[in-house]
């Protein structure tokens, strides 16, 4: 302190220092000070006490007690099996598998233990599949998992995409609305891995597409595969529509919003005041010839009019004062370029290089435009999927069994249930479905569903490479993380109940409840 203190004080603080130095060097050990130069006379900040430990505190500030176990809530209740309590000796104790090997090294906190039973489902699920569909650690592949948000989904899927396997997982209508979830799951995958929400996965083509190409890359050659003469004919047909629909002389508005539905003596000021009103949006659209335009306004010149807008839309991001186009009005910038055709830049044509290297488009073109050849990572052929157990999902696939065998019979049961169980039935079975199609196994963890095989029990192998998964490594990160909420019932005891009553809501939130005692 007294060494900061030293700096602090500028020049007079430097002199001193410079004497401190020179009087402990051995050629000068016994020279005296010079008057006033001394460490004593400096004077100590005010206020400083000798032995002093921070600032008093407040006589009623509430000191948090020690906490000595941590529980998952399990089927409403506090779980003591699904629990890690702190022994007398300083050892953790699981409610399940007894003292855990950890030391105060390890890293792990003290709630994510509460969660080892998921987290070794989750290794257990991720074992099964890959020893099932002849996978080994050097032989990498795509796995499916759906539940992606749910304890045991969520650490299969960063133990999976640790152990270099790409992952699509699919997120669960119960956490799929929370676009901040949905992001951080994302970044659990590596690339070429992926998440998606279940509303996604419930349009099958689209997931299917999707998961080729995790499978196989996202070839670039396959960006360039489009008929740019018919981006332009759809763009000439909406701007005649769009002339159509809000003629030059008023504001782009649909017409419904100028009908009167006021009193008779407002209407002599109605189109007044709504005229005034409306007066910042963009004005209508001039009258443009159809067979002018379709013989000025080229591939070439509509490649020129994307660039224009691209520019207008950055300037407005920027906040610029002054736009690059002045007052950009889209209809009346193509009819200038009607009118009087602009040269286009070349780079907006034809693939070019800049400084000797590829030039890359950072935008899509509607140009003829190539993309220079770039490696793109595939995550090989699929290995399996892997379907975490939901409440709506396990409810669903139960009511549809019992309902028959044919697909009568199950498409009737599918609409008398609720959309939320329907859709997790329809997204885990294009899951399922996928890999089916490749012969590779569909597993359920964290419960059981007619006709899929459940991972059961893990073994000790998968506990023990789930508290791996947790240790932090050199640079102060782990492979299995959870995203908590923890409740500190050890400070104020009705925590624990309030954090049952969350935990049984209908849509509980995204976040693990762990309870603290």
């Amino acid at each position: 302190m007294w060494r900061m203190m030293l700096v602090r004080r500028g020049g007079r603080a430097s002199n001193i220092v410079r004497t401190l130095l020179r009087n402990s060097s051995s050629s000068s050990m016994m020279e005296p000070p010079a008057p006033g130069q001394a460490i004593d006379a400096i004077p100590p900040p005010v206020g400083w006490k000798p032995n002093q430990e921070g600032p008093p505190l407040d006589p009623d500030a509430y000191m948090r007690g020690p906490v000595s176990s941590a529980h998952a809530i399990v089927d409403g209740k506090i779980s003591a099996r699904d629990s890690a309590t702190i022994g007398s000796n300083g050892q953790v104790v699981h409610g399940r598998y007894g003292e855990l090997q950890v030391g105060s090294s390890s890293g792990i906190p003290l709630e994510y233990l509460a969660l080892l039973r998921h987290a070794a489902e989750g290794a257990a699920a991720l074992r099964v599949v890959l020893e099932k569909s002849g996978s080994s650690s050097n032989n990498k592949g795509t796995l499916l998992v759906y539940g992606a948000s749910q304890p045991d989904g969520f650490a299969t899927l960063q133990l999976a995409s640790s152990s270099g396997q790409a992952v699509v997982g699919v997120v669960g209508g119960e956490h799929s609305g929370n676009a901040d979830l949905l992001n951080l799951v994302k970044t659990k995958t590596e690339e070429p891995g992926v998440a998606v929400a279940e509303e996604y996965a419930i349009v099958k083509q689209c997931f299917k597409e999707l998961v080729e190409k995790t499978v196989s890359g996202d070839d670039p050659s396959s960006w360039t595969n489009f008929d740019p003469d018919t981006f332009l004919t759809e763009f000439k047909e909406n701007l005649l529509a769009y002339t159509e629909a809000f003629p030059e002389g008023r504001v782009a508005v649909p017409e419904e919003q100028f009908e009167f539905f006021g009193k008779e003596k407002d209407r002599k000021n109605f189109r007044i005041n709504m005229d005034a009103y409306l007066s910042h949006l963009p004005g209508g659209a001039p009258a443009i010839s159809p067979d002018l335009l379709d013989k000025s306004f080229t591939l070439d010149q509509y490649a020129a009019f994307k660039n224009k807008f691209g520019e207008q839309t950055a300037s407005v991001i920027t906040g610029d004062d002054v736009p690059v186009h002045g007052e950009f009005n889209p209809p009346v910038v193509v009819r200038d370029m009607v009118a009087q055709p602009e040269a286009v830049d070349p780079r907006l044509l034809a693939p070019t290089t800049v400084d000797g290297e590829p030039y890359i488009p950072y935008e899509f073109s509607v140009a003829h435009q190539s993309v220079p050849p770039m490696e793109t990572k595939a995550g090989g052929p699929i290995v399996g999927a892997i379907i975490s157990v939901t409440p709506d999902l396990k409810e669903a696939a139960e009511f549809v069994e019992k309902a028959g065998t044919t697909k009568r019979a199950k498409a009737e049961a599918l609409s008398f249930l609720p959309n939320q169980q329907r859709n997790a039935f329809a997204a885990a079975s294009s899951v399922a479905q996928l890999a089916r199609q490749q012969g590779m196994p569909v597993v359920t963890v964290g419960g059981s569903l007619p006709g899929l095989e459940s991972v059961g029990e893990p073994t000790d192998v998968d506990v023990q490479e789930a508290l791996a998964a947790m240790e932090l490594d050199e640079m102060g990160e782990s492979r299995l993380n959870y995203y908590i909420q923890v409740y500190r019932a050890n400070d104020y005891p009705f925590y624990a109940d309030y954090a049952v009553h969350r935990a049984t809501e209908v849509l509980s939130g995204p976040r693990q409840i762990i309870v603290t005692k």
